[in-house]
């Protein structure tokens, strides 16, 4: 989860087979007082849309074709969930995440840790 701004708020890290929607209310919990939640179709289940709501938030998370009632979305808003994407290309930039050098999830996670704080102090 990042702010507006893109600066790293939260990292959740899950079980690579699993489906990264799974692991959205882990990541949204304690994040009261968000104007906006942007995720891609992939995040579009009612359990997350609840979870998002339930914060008092907007949803912007385009609709799936599957679905029987289509959610209109500001398509403004949704430009921004780029900003996720590049917080992503910025942990590439450090090989170490990029390789996966470490062997276990905990210093993984440590590492993503370190350098999501290095993130910030730029």
């Amino acid at each position: 989860m990042v702010d507006a701004l893109g600066n790293p708020l939260r990292v959740v890290l899950g079980p690579g087979q699993q489906a990264d929607c799974r692991r959205a209310g882990d990541l949204l919990a304690g994040a009261e007082g968000a104007g906006n939640g942007l995720a891609d179709k992939a995040y579009d289940t009612d359990a997350v849309v609840a979870a998002v709501e339930a914060l008092g938030a907007q949803v912007v998370i385009p609709s799936k074709k599957n679905r029987l009632v289509q959610r209109m979305i500001d398509r403004n808003l949704y430009r921004d969930r780029n900003k996720v994407e590049r917080f992503f290309s910025r942990l590439k930039q450090f090989r170490r995440l990029a390789t996966r050098y470490d062997k276990t999830a905990s210093s993984f996670l440590g590492m993503v840790h370190f350098v999501s704080a290095l993130l910030w102090l730029r």
